[in-house]
């Protein structure tokens, strides 16, 4: 291996001598875009099912593939890079909610093999998923105000729809089954409004859709020098 030419130090420093640094840019385009979409298509097409819209008690053995895939591993991998642009919110959010889709796949494949016998009242296991769900998703709706009021909707309804699912899993209530299926759905059109505000912003450069920004809100600065990382923006 033929080895790395010394270079003199003089060639790092500036004209006055004093030391010059390297910025790489690493430009990301906003991980929410995604993880919203993701989170919208499976949510709704489950909760539409929860609220008696179609369907029978196999449709979630139907629906399973695709929201592990795009619900769950896609919107797993959205918190992941969001993790990446200094956005925490969106990292817990999706990565939360993301890991649930994919759980979600794994249970519904131990009933279709035999493996896991489905409960035909109340589930309480399955409750206490919602439980955490929801306690997470009503802290991150409260964090949510430092962004905007689009995600403010998602997040209630969502935390909204977890806590009813809860109960209604936990006390074998189908009624508060279906209305924590419609919470749900409304939960899903709102974050497809959401993410079709944030890819067309991206697009166009400019707001298309409006979301309802916080005055607070925190800006997005072209370099975050102080982040560690220059280059790098911090946002969605």
């Amino acid at each position: 291996m033929a080895s790395r030419p010394i270079v003199p130090i003089d060639q790092y420093r500036g004209p006055e001598g004093e030391p010059r640094a390297e910025v790489l840019l690493q430009p990301f385009a906003a991980p929410s875009i995604l993880g919203l979409y993701g989170f919208a298509a499976s949510t709704f097409m489950v909760a539409a099912h929860m609220a008696h819209w179609y369907g029978s008690s196999q449709s979630d053995l139907y629906l399973a593939p695709f929201c592990v895939m795009f619900g769950g591993v896609a919107q797993f991998l959205a918190g992941m890079w969001a993790y990446r642009v200094r956005d925490g919110l969106a990292t817990a959010m999706h990565g939360m909610w993301g890991a649930f889709w994919i759980a979600f796949g794994i249970l519904n494949l131990g009933f279709a093999t035999g493996t896991l016998h489905q409960p035909a009242g109340a589930f309480p296991e399955f409750g206490f998923w919602f439980i955490g769900l929801a306690a997470i998703t009503w802290v991150g709706t409260i964090a949510a105000f430092a962004a905007n009021g689009a995600l403010v909707l998602v997040l209630g309804f969502l935390g909204a729809g977890s806590t009813v699912a809860a109960i209604g899993e936990l006390e074998g209530a189908a009624g508060l089954t279906v209305v924590a299926g419609w919470l749900f759905i409304i939960s899903a059109v709102l974050a497809f409004y959401t993410a079709s505000a944030l890819m067309l912003e991206g697009s166009f450069g400019r707001s298309i859709l409006p979301v309802g920004k916080m005055p607070h809100a925190k800006s997005a600065q072209p370099f975050n020098a102080g982040f560690g990382e220059p280059g790098v923006m911090h946002g969605q």
